[in-house]
């Protein structure tokens, strides 16, 4: 029905849509998302042949490149053959006509030439699309927003056209308007062909077949909605997923680092990527085939930064690591979840080398990890569980965050304690002579732990180990510092191993979580799911106990 085959729209010196190539099959719904300023509304009118710049590839409607037609021909297709719901209905109905009028227009423009007949079929329409009878003479500002919107989809399908684009239909509506609008659109879809334009992920995962998801004009990841919204592997669709709410969501909403910017070399994301190597500055990556959907990223998408493969570690008889499989991928938090004992401390040292492990592997980045050198732990830092002991006394807090940047030989002292001074006010610390120069015994349990915090930092680590790091602290700086974590881990594109035994914490904070119990991982996957639906007994367990503010006595 739709084909779209190197498309590139530019404004002046500003290219807004960047050699687009898209298929959307007949009767199927392609949904279109990302942030605003991306291209969605240009793409949209670009098919409808609106665009005010210069355009140029092809859109094949039905075959017909419909970019080489003169405008009168163009006219001729446009409303009939397709047609587009509009973003602003402010913008789109004419004040001074009534509703049934402007739904009538278009019947009237393209043939229909007895107005009685096209009043009665507009107001056919009008009442298939939910509005009432005694609303037909009524004037734009007369309507809600939900029947506003109404109207533009009845004016939509005045000429029966097959492809339909659908631009932010549900954006400035209350949900009950949007659930509404959303089904009316099911359940008017038929065999028709939809693209829908849009920020609302909800909308796109309820009338949506497949989604393409657009940066900076460029199309970064296409396939099945289902596998997309759930599985994303491109970071960017990651992180767009993150910073939308929705009833499913537990974790605590993080906004996409950095800002959009147009006329990057090489991929369009890569300044704000959690993953990006130096191609990516330098070469535009292809929309490929990669992990059963298309992505453009030289990497095939996200990546495992840290995998470990059958870790066995035995005390005595006590084995405190049996056999554990796990992964991590780049810009990931995973929540490691057991009660104590359960050999969650064991494994996170068995992974920084801290103990040696009596069989398995660990592999960063697809490389089997031989031995723990310097170049390891710049790339993997740990946060201890106590901080008062893993922080050395003798030392004040500029020594304790600079020794790391020491021991690997980091630029001159000056340019070390500089680095260290600067990660301090990251961790929110002060950063005055004062605070430097005090020794950790002096420091309350918060500042300790953000000391620790920083210091783990100060190598620009790609992966940080979490080892209980808010079990010392009371709710109010557990909940300062947890989301502390998460804006460092936005802001620097970290991956985070996060050990705790509250499972609660564990999925405010967590992308995916592992339960461990008796030394093996005994459940596995999306936050959301473990903690609704979980499978395994203990996990159950750690569900049905853990913290709610509005159990009584009798739910003990």
């Amino acid at each position: 029905m739709l084909s779209v085959r190197g498309l590139q729209v530019t404004y002046g010196s500003n290219r807004v849509l960047n050699g687009i190539d898209l298929d959307v099959a007949p009767g199927e719904c392609l949904a279109i998302i990302g942030e605003s300023g991306a291209g969605k509304t240009t793409l949209g009118l670009s098919v409808m042949g609106l665009v005010e710049g210069t355009v140029r590839g092809e859109i094949l409607i039905d075959g017909v490149n419909v970019l080489a037609l003169p405008e009168h021909s163009m006219q001729q297709v446009r409303w009939s053959k397709v047609s587009m719901v509009f973003q602003n209905a402010n913008n789109v109905l004419n004040p001074v006509h009534t509703v049934l009028d402007q739904v009538m227009e278009p019947m009237v423009e393209h043939g229909m030439k007895n107005k009685s007949d096209a009043r009665e079929a507009a107001g056919t329409l009008l009442t298939r699309t939910g509005l009432p009878n005694d609303r037909f003479d009524s004037y734009p500002h007369q309507l809600s927003g939900g029947e506003q919107q109404r109207v533009l989809i009845a004016m939509a399908l005045a000429n029966d056209p097959g492809l339909i684009i659908l631009d932010e239909p549900v954006s400035s509506l209350d949900a009950t308007s949007r659930a509404e609008v959303v089904n009316l659109l099911r359940s008017i879809a038929g065999d028709r062909t939809f693209v829908l334009v849009t920020h609302d992920i909800a909308t796109a995962g309820r009338l949506a077949q497949r989604v393409a998801v657009l940066y900076a004009g460029t199309i970064l990841e296409t396939g099945s909605t289902s596998e997309v919204l759930s599985r994303p592997r491109h970071p960017y669709t990651r992180a767009l997923l993150r910073s939308y709410p929705n009833m499913t969501t537990v974790k605590d909403l993080q906004g996409v680092k950095g800002r959009m910017s147009r006329g990057t070399t090489g991929c369009p994301f890569h300044p704000r990527c959690t993953q990006a190597i130096d191609v990516c500055s330098r070469e535009r990556p292809p929309l490929v085939a990669a992990n059963g959907r298309m992505v453009a990223c030289h990497r095939g998408g996200i990546i495992t930064l840290l995998a470990a493969t059958g870790l066995r570690k035995s005390f005595g008889r006590k084995r405190a690591v049996d056999g554990v499989n796990l992964s991590i991928d780049s810009g990931e938090t995973l929540a490691l979840v057991g009660e104590s004992g359960s050999g969650k401390t064991t494994l996170a040292r068995t992974l920084m080398g801290l103990l040696p492990a009596d069989e398995g592997e660990v592999y960063l980045e697809g490389r089997k990890v031989a031995g723990r050198d310097k170049d390891f732990y710049r790339q993997v830092q740990m946060v201890f569980q106590n901080p008062g002991e893993s922080l050395s006394h003798r030392l004040s807090v500029l020594e304790l965050v600079r020794e790391p940047l020491d021991i690997q030989g980091v630029g001159t002292k000056d340019e070390r304690e500089r680095k260290a001074i600067r990660v301090l006010g990251e961790v929110e610390l002060p950063t005055d002579e004062d605070f430097l120069h005090t020794y950790a015994h002096h420091l309350s349990g918060g500042e300790l732990q953000r000391v620790a915090i920083a210091r783990a930092l100060v190598l620009d680590p790609r992966l940080l180990i979490a080892d209980e790091p808010t079990a010392f602290l009371d709710p109010s700086l557990q909940a300062k510092l947890m989301k502390l974590m998460l804006n460092l881990q936005e802001q620097r594109g970290l991956s985070m191993l996060f050990i705790t035994h509250d499972i609660a914490v564990a999925r405010k904070v967590s992308d995916r979580m592992a339960v461990m119990f008796d030394g093996k991982i005994v459940e596995e996957g999306q936050s959301s799911m473990l903690t609704t639906a979980p499978e395994h007994p203990h996990t159950q367990a750690l569900v049905k106990g853990a913290s709610d503010l509005h159990s009584g006595p009798d739910s003990i």
